[in-house]
């Protein structure tokens, strides 16, 4: 994106700005007309015409109907978020206001669920806020045992020798001898490892071609997928919020996200990939790798405890969000959560 920046001279990006600001305000395909007449900008219909041409070219923009306005693309927006828009934290008279509205509990999960709905609040969105994790919890031996009807029960090692027993429910039977070997596959390869990135690197290979993986690969992705199932949650605020994004997803769009919403694996995926990130961070459409999510954007910052990070939070809603808000009300939000979190 910054080579792309590079060949957009000056001009071009104070036009690019303009487009998805006006988008993201109202929603429709910006002419040269409507940019024209904005008095901060000193240039002919022409002119504009031209270089909303060389952005299309670009890749920044696109024209979703013959002789209509441009809006935005994927390219056009993260280009928007990385180097155009601009973010105004909240005053602190808007901060003060915010931390009496964060409910005070001792309970943390009355805090998540007080965090998630402020977050939703403030950007009418949907606001997400997993639970914390206050230790790691590495894998030091796992292994299957057949129980009946496709069960198995999982006997995981973690810790200091501490042992978690959990029964899964697989689609396909596996003999004893191959949930053996499964189990010696898994702890050689992720003995030592906290459970949130054996979950990560699973569903990473799930992501693979399964034409090309041999039987035993298989067996060890369908059975690490229930095994390796988050005990943690999220609370989530604000889910019909979405309902608006109907115009621009449609509703079978909008159904898979409720769907994912409710299995929770994709969300939890992409919000445990933030747990290592410095600051916001932003998903835009395909970004996130997940179909479900190609016309939303999630917009997530990590908390913390005295200063070890312990759960992410964050917004989802379209991509056509207003960014500088929305930022700005994940980055104070997680800073109020933190403080909430720290004394209580």
């Amino acid at each position: 994106m910054k080579e792309a920046e590079k060949k957009i001279n000056e001009r071009a990006l104070r036009l690019l700005k303009m487009v998805v600001e006006r988008y993201i305000s109202d929603g429709q395909p910006v002419g040269s007309k409507t940019l024209a007449s904005s008095s901060a900008i000193s240039m002919s219909s022409a002119t504009i015409r031209n270089v909303l041409a060389e952005l299309e070219d670009a890749g920044l923009l696109r024209s979703p109907h013959t002789s209509s306005g441009r809006i935005p693309t994927l390219c056009g927006y993260r280009l928007f978020v990385d180097s155009l828009m601009t973010v105004q934290p909240f005053a602190d008279i808007e901060v003060a206001s915010l931390k009496e509205r964060l409910v005070q509990d001792d309970d943390p999960k009355t805090l998540i669920a007080s965090a998630s709905s402020l977050l939703s609040g403030l950007t009418q969105l949907a606001g997400i806020v997993t639970l914390p994790r206050h230790k790691r919890t590495l894998l030091r031996h796992i292994e299957f045992l057949p129980l009946t009807e496709n069960r198995i029960l999982v006997i995981l090692v973690v810790n200091n020798h501490e042992v978690q027993n959990r029964i899964i429910y697989c689609e396909n039977s596996y003999t004893k001898n191959r949930l053996q070997e499964v189990g010696n596959y898994l702890t050689a390869k992720y003995a030592g490892h906290d459970l949130v990135a054996i979950r990560a690197s699973v569903i990473n290979s799930m992501h693979a071609d399964r034409g090309d993986m041999e039987l035993i690969t298989k067996s060890v992705l369908d059975i690490a997928d229930k095994a390796f199932e988050r005990d943690d949650d999220y609370v989530v605020a604000g889910q019909t919020n979405l309902l608006d994004m109907v115009d621009d997803a449609g509703v079978e769009k909008l159904r898979s996200i409720f769907s994912a919403f409710a299995k929770k694996r994709d969300i939890l995926h992409i919000l445990d990939k933030c747990l290592d990130a410095d600051g916001v961070q932003i998903y835009i459409g395909e970004e996130s790798g997940y179909d479900a999510f190609d016309e939303c954007s999630l917009v997530t910052k990590p908390y913390e405890v005295a200063g070890q990070i312990v759960g992410v939070l964050g917004v989802v809603g379209p991509k056509r969000m207003s960014y500088e808000r929305v930022v700005s009300a994940v980055d104070v939000t997680a800073k109020l959560l933190s403080a909430a979190l720290r004394v209580s």
